[in-house]
């Protein structure tokens, strides 16, 4: 007879053991994200990155700016000068470091089989996850503020020595930065969301960026209801609450459906909501 083994189950906590407090799970996934030296380099390189490009275009109107126009000087304060502190590259970039980072969080764990340890360690699920995305969402807000931040300062100051930087105070600049920083925990909220959905790492990067980058490019403002889908995204939904400009196209142009603020702000209000609906939903009620 062939004998037949077993793989060790990890072991459940005692029926005496009183349940892990929600502190204890923030603590945990705490060092779980910390301890990933993927999570460090992730994070150190992209924030890097990003302040690097928007320096670079600051840079580089600076050096430009004797051969710019005189109507493009008299115009380039706030439009150009806040384009510069973070731009639409920048920004998408953004959107999808955030929004795979926030992935790998939760599908890497299913994709190595970690989820099953720890899941047998606390078996409330929701309470897991839900101290896992507080943790992530937090580190996320931050790593924002520091990208925006600094870029917003570094580009300014680049500027400022052609007379053309803005200070913090000016109208809408605070407005631009909070924006542009939220734009991390929205994206990493949807990366985690469909983590917790798809449990497969490849196949969630990939509709991270589809859903975040690919279906807003596709889609255009010249029709009324093409144009509600495109403003309901979340790439849409920062680039029309970063500008804050005058509405050269004001609402009602032929041709051309404007987003509202408003409607913007709902935006990014629902879509890290419904992810996260969605991970607490489908953690409990699937099996593993």
């Amino acid at each position: 007879m062939t004998a037949v083994t077993h793989a060790p189950r990890a072991a459940a906590p005692s029926a005496g053991e009183p349940p892990a407090r929600f502190r204890d799970l923030l603590a945990a996934e705490w060092l779980k994200l910390w301890t990933l030296r993927s999570t460090w380099w992730a994070i150190g390189l992209s924030g890097l990155a990003l302040v690097a490009m928007n320096a670079n275009g600051a840079l580089a109107d600076y050096n430009n700016w004797p051969h710019y126009s005189r109507s493009i000087r008299a115009a380039f304060v706030p439009g150009w000068s806040l384009g510069d502190a973070f731009s639409n590259n920048t920004g998408i970039c953004l959107l999808l470091a955030a929004g795979c980072i926030g992935a790998i969080t939760v599908a890497g764990e299913y994709s190595t089989g970690l989820i099953r340890v720890t899941f047998a360690a606390v078996p409330a699920r929701r309470s897991l996850l839900a101290a896992k995305i507080t943790v992530v969402a937090a580190v996320m807000t931050a790593y924002g503020l520091v990208v925006a931040g600094t870029s917003f300062w570094i580009t300014q100051a680049i500027l400022s020595g052609r007379h053309a930087g803005i200070s913090v105070s000016y109208p809408g600049a605070v407005r631009f930065v909070l924006v542009s920083a939220l734009l991390a925990p929205v994206s990493a909220l949807v990366g985690m969301g469909l983590g917790a959905l798809i449990r497969h790492s490849a196949t969630t990067m990939v509709t991270v960026v589809v859903l975040l980058l690919l279906v807003p490019n596709l889609l255009t403002d010249n029709h009324r209801w093409e144009a509600d889908l495109n403003h309901a995204l979340v790439l849409r939904a920062w680039q029309r609450l970063k500008d804050v400009g005058p509405e050269y196209l004001p609402p009602g142009t032929p041709g051309y459906h404007l987003a509202t603020v408003a409607g913007s702000w709902t935006v990014y209000a629902v879509w890290p909501l419904v992810a996260v609906v969605v991970a607490l939903t489908v953690v409990h009620r699937r099996d593993l």
